[in-house]
């Protein structure tokens, strides 16, 4: 029976509905009154306020600039500029603005910013006011050290509210902010900062994970050699060190803020639209990593979109949201700042001291947004966790997932054992636009296995390879037209000769993003996984995520990967699992799995081999590295092994592969 192959709808059952009183709250219902209002459009449903975004760009995101209040030293008249340019397409070419001042908008003390949780119970809580004054006296400091707007500063540094400081310094003087989490080896680190030169790192002196205690003081002194562009270094003590063994060139985060006013003013930098602000980096996984350069509105007025209108933040609520500094989506949790949000930041293990730590947080802090990855969900899954009988969670509206694609068991599992009334919003984009193609909505039902729909302005379709659209089929997904979150390019790429390969090379004048997908009558996406990891026996194309959402209902398989080994001039399926603490792969467990794969997905999609190992290699935000593992079962090389979170785990595959 092959289901799955001959549909993507038949599995996509309403699981939740938005309740009348959460539709007349939301932001988007104001926001398309507004449409009516400015433009005489009636539009009173998300289908229609999406056909109008993206047939009226200049209209929808001029209108939204309003809407979410943005402060600028100017706007400007033009919206859009050469338009049918992509890239080369301008937004707001006259506005000038600061990210900073957006996200310090309000300054008092009347609400927290940030509160801070890590897993060994430290605590730590900044007032909207109390932000502002630490980025005064940061700003103050790196003005001092000669920093000025396009100089580059990085950040080797936990989920910190110093991460946050001293970003949003960096931007408020027109600084470009680049960061990594420090669980970075040191190559890894220096693949990364030694293109782009920054004048100034902020370090920490180690991290805590899973309740052990991991020593970064000896990084120091060889990243000051590597990185010979680093004037200053400060250093942070997380872990509050006995010792420090500091020069004139390291000072302690302390030292370096003395005797610098708390209440002077900030003097925020105004910067064209398309001005650097971030750079943040590609996985690295098949070369070193590309350095992606996000501008200071593009990102800025992406992000007040998805937060306001896709996740409906109003000020005030607490977000959580699970990631590294070093994963885009601390870029994203940050600029909720600019939605008078509360950021909680966490560092340590989502699952120490107990495996519902974080659920203890909800409870503890009444977050009202939480985001985790896909493989979080599956984790609390497999430990048979039942929130909802633990816990109240009754400040919890909505629960985000990205990372990977969400199995449809896991949008069964968030409904049965954690909380029956919550939009479960699970998005997609990633580094390379900062953001989100496809993501949740507020006034929207939640499918089944289904991502709610495409982002407002974000032209997405499918295309086959021949750049035919496609709908209820699987293709891949594209961008017809420009909008802001672009990045600017990549680094040190003056002819821009690596970002049209990277983007615009497959369909000329058309962004695509490298997942394969499928959009639904309902108007949302299945995604299916990365292209380049499609297997294809046969002929026939196959998202590795169809195979692991049926390999994993399996209660002995804790996590798989599978990839596709040429051979024979075809390509036949090699999966391999990590099952639970003693249990071994017989030839009934792997029987069992092949009759899973094959009833529910189909034929073609069973393994021709099944291998048991200990771990799976995965990159330092946490997806796994199906390429690396395909890469050494061809006999090819990974080439930044560094980029890997556990490039250990690749040993093992070497000694399979002389088996297969």
């Amino acid at each position: 029976m092959e289901c799955v192959q001959t549909s993507v709808t038949n599995m996509n059952r309403v699981l939740w509905q938005p309740s009348p009183e959460r539709q007349a709250y939301a932001n988007i219902t104001r926001f398309m009154k507004l449409v009516g209002e400015r433009y005489g459009v009636a539009v009173t449903e998300y289908a229609a306020l999406y056909q109008w975004s993206i047939e009226n760009p200049a209209a929808f995101w001029d209108l939204l600039w309003d809407f979410a209040g943005i402060k600028a030293v100017q706007k400007g008249k033009v919206v859009l500029a050469h338009k049918d340019r992509m890239p080369g397409a301008l937004w707001f070419p006259d506005a000038r603005l600061n990210y900073a001042e957006n996200l310090l908008k309000q300054h008092d003390n009347r609400r927290f910013a940030i509160s801070f949780h890590s897993e060994n119970g430290k605590i730590q809580q900044l007032t909207y006011g109390e932000l502002y004054s630490r980025v005064s006296q940061l700003a103050q400091a790196l003005r001092n050290d000669g920093i000025k707007a396009g100089d580059r500063i990085a950040g080797v540094l936990p989920n910190l509210p110093e991460a946050i400081i001293a970003m949003l310094a960096t931007a408020s003087l027109g600084a470009i902010w680049s960061s990594c989490s420090p669980d970075f080896g040191i190559p890894g680190i220096v693949d990364r900062f030694s293109q782009i030169a920054p004048k100034v790192l902020f370090v920490c002196d180690g991290y805590t994970f899973n309740g052990k205690i991991f020593d970064r003081l000896d990084q120091v002194e060889p990243l000051l050699k590597a990185l010979p562009s680093v004037q200053k270094t400060v250093l942070i003590p997380y872990l509050q060190s006995e010792s420090f063994k500091v020069s004139n060139q390291v000072s302690l985060w302390q030292d370096y803020l003395a005797d610098l006013s708390e209440n002077q003013p900030i003097e925020f930098m105004p910067m064209a639209f398309d001005n650097p602000l971030f750079i943040l980096y590609s996985s690295g996984t098949t070369g070193p990593p590309k350095c992606i350069v996000h501008s200071v509105g593009g990102t800025l007025l992406q992000h007040l979109k998805e937060h306001k209108l896709h996740v409906d933040i109003h000020p005030g609520d607490r977000l959580f949201y699970y990631t590294t500094c070093g994963w885009m989506m601390w870029n994203w949790l940050a600029s909720a700042l600019a939605s008078g949000a509360e950021l909680v930041l966490y560092d340590g293990s989502p699952l120490y001291p107990k495996a519902d730590a974080l659920f203890d947080l909800i409870d503890e802090l009444q977050i009202n947004i939480f985001g985790v990855s896909a493989k979080y969900i599956n984790a609390i899954k497999k430990a048979a966790l039942s929130p909802k009988n633990t816990h109240n969670l009754s400040s919890l509206n909505t629960i985000l997932s990205t990372g990977s694609p969400l199995m449809q068991e896991g949008f069964d599992y968030v409904y049965e054992s954690i909380k029956s009334d919550v939009c479960l919003s699970s998005i997609s984009g990633g580094t390379d636009i900062i953001s989100c193609f496809v993501l949740g909505c507020p006034i929207l039902p939640v499918r089944r296995s289904e991502i709610q729909c495409r982002g407002l302005a974000m032209d997405v379709d499918v295309y086959d390879e021949s750049g035919n659209s496609l709908q209820g089929e699987k293709g891949e997904l594209v961008c017809k037209s420009p909008f802001p979150s672009m990045p600017i390019g990549f680094w040190n790429d003056p002819e821009q000769k690596q970002y049209h390969a990277a983007y615009f090379e497959k369909y000329p004048g058309i962004w695509w993003h490298g997942d394969y997908v499928a959009l639904t009558e309902s108007g949302g996406m299945i995604i299916y996984g990365r292209s380049d990891a499609v297997l294809n026996p046969g002929g026939i194309r196959i998202g590795t995520a169809e195979i692991y959402r049926q390999v994993e209902q399996i209660d002995e398989v804790l996590e798989s990967l599978v990839v596709g080994q040429d051979i024979g001039g075809d390509c036949r399926i090699i999966l391999f699992v990590i099952l639970r603490q003693g249990v071994a792969l017989t030839e009934q467990l792997k029987l069992k799995i092949n009759q899973q794969i094959r009833l529910n997905a189909s034929p073609h999609h069973v393994p021709a081999e099944i291998l048991q190992v200990t771990d799976i290699p995965r990159t330092k935000s946490g997806k796994i590295a199906e390429l690396a593992v395909r890469n050494i079962i061809h006999g090819l090389p990974v080439k930044n092994r560094d980029a890997l979170a556990n490039p250990e785990a690749l040993e093992q595959y070497k000694l399979i592969k002389e088996d297969l």
